[in-house]
């Protein structure tokens, strides 16, 4: 018995692998096998709500992943009955064996999305099917279960009305989505999943860096590499973070905020930390270019990353590719006066402007804005942030902004 749907054909795989994410629309009738359930449905929910609510911090004192909300929402699975009745109940410790699988083997992948609160007070999430699409996208690689991605937002929905006055209010603040999966199998072996668990928790927040809306510098590596080919860059699993640990602290310790992710010889462009990364430039034809490093199984298929390259697509105003980029010519580009921006990019952090990258004993410095010498981000950096804050709040109308009713 499979532990779940795979995704349907090598195409749709690949559409998922090449950043094209959409909504999984799973039949429950394309069942795992026997009677067990493909998904789960919002419509059997059962609620457990806490008789003692949490105080709320004032948001100027939250601090980016320290607090969570009252209630979380659960989700079991089997192989033999699929998958159950979601649950939202009070936020509280899981309970697994030692021998648990997750803890052995890293059976395990997460999804980070926001929910904003606007001005007229309704509840609002960013893009959530990409979120979904790619954390089955991510289930699939490690062979745990599928679901349904419209079901699942549902139940996200319900765990934001149960739980909205956890989303603070004003641009900068919002409520931080964490979906989880794990296997919960209790035996030692490496082997797929038996049984799992989907959870949801909440956590009120202000700005991933303490600094705000600053410009970051970072910390070229050319020893450590973040992905591989054929590895799992792309999804995103637990195992991806821990490595980073070491070489991020290295880099703090040298007076840099950020690693700057390369692989091979000529350093080709990965990711910051965790962001997908934008450079910014006149290439070597002469062109005004934004250019990102593709998809190429290496790189994790940010909703961000996606979001911006259809804004600047639309905008028309500059060339927008998706091609490998090197360090040695972006350095060359700084040389000659080329490089007009670099910035980060991701659901955490949304835009980071960067102002100096170190590469090969030398820092080199990155523009920002020529026109306004206090400024923290270049005049494209600030423009994607302002206008994806806009969608995001509910000020500027898109279809990407799924209001929660």
């Amino acid at each position: 018995m499979l532990p779940a749907l795979r995704l349907a054909t090598p195409a749709l795989r690949r559409h998922h692998a090449l950043g094209g994410l959409r909504l999984l629309h799973l039949s429950a009738a394309r069942s795992a096998g026997g009677g067990a359930h493909a998904t789960f449905q919002a419509a059997t929910l059962q609620k457990s709500l806490t008789t003692s609510p949490k105080p709320l911090k004032p948001k100027e004192d939250l601090v980016f992943g320290h607090t969570f909300s009252d209630h979380m929402l659960a989700v079991e699975w089997t192989t033999r009955d699929g998958w159950g009745r979601p649950q939202i109940k009070p936020y509280g410790p899981l309970q697994l064996d030692p021998s648990c699988s997750v803890f052995h083997y890293a059976f395990e992948c997460f999804e980070g999305l926001k929910a904003y609160r606007d001005a007229a007070g309704k509840i609002r999430l960013f893009r959530p099917e990409m979120n979904m699409a790619r954390m089955n996208d991510s289930a699939s690689r490690l062979y745990l279960p599928q679901f349904d991605g419209a079901e699942a937002i549902e139940c996200i929905k319900e765990l934001l009305r149960v739980d909205q006055r956890w989303v603070p209010d004003g641009r900068g603040y919002s409520l931080y989505l964490r979906p989880t999966l794990i296997a919960t199998e209790n035996t030692l072996g490496v082997h797929r999943a038996h049984s799992a668990l989907l959870y949801v928790i909440a956590s009120p927040c202000g700005p991933y860096f303490p600094t705000g809306f600053k410009a970051i510098s970072l910390y070229c590596d050319e020893t450590n590499v973040r992905a591989w080919p054929g590895g799992v860059g792309n999804r995103k699993v637990g195992a991806n973070y821990a490595p980073s640990i070491k070489p991020q602290a290295e880099a703090e310790r040298k007076g840099y905020q950020q690693i700057l992710w390369t692989i091979g010889e000529d350093h080709e462009l990965m990711e910051v930390g965790t962001m997908n990364l934008f450079v910014y430039w006149r290439n070597e034809a002469g062109e005004r270019e934004l250019v990102t490093p593709p998809l190429d199984g290496t790189i994790l298929p940010g909703v961000t990353r996606d979001s911006i390259l259809e804004l600047a697509r639309s905008w028309d105003e500059v060339k927008v590719s998706e091609r490998k980029v090197s360090m040695k010519q972006v350095a060359k580009a700084s040389d000659e006066g080329r490089l007009l921006e670099i910035f980060g990019a991701g659901t955490a952090c949304v835009v980071t402007p960067v102002r100096r990258v170190f590469y090969q004993g030398r820092d080199y410095d990155v523009p920002l804005d020529p026109a306004n010498p206090e400024s923290q981000a270049g005049p494209l950096a600030a423009r994607v942030y302002e206008t994806l804050q806009a969608i995001q709040y509910g000020d500027k109308p898109s279809k990407w902004s799924v209001v929660v009713d």
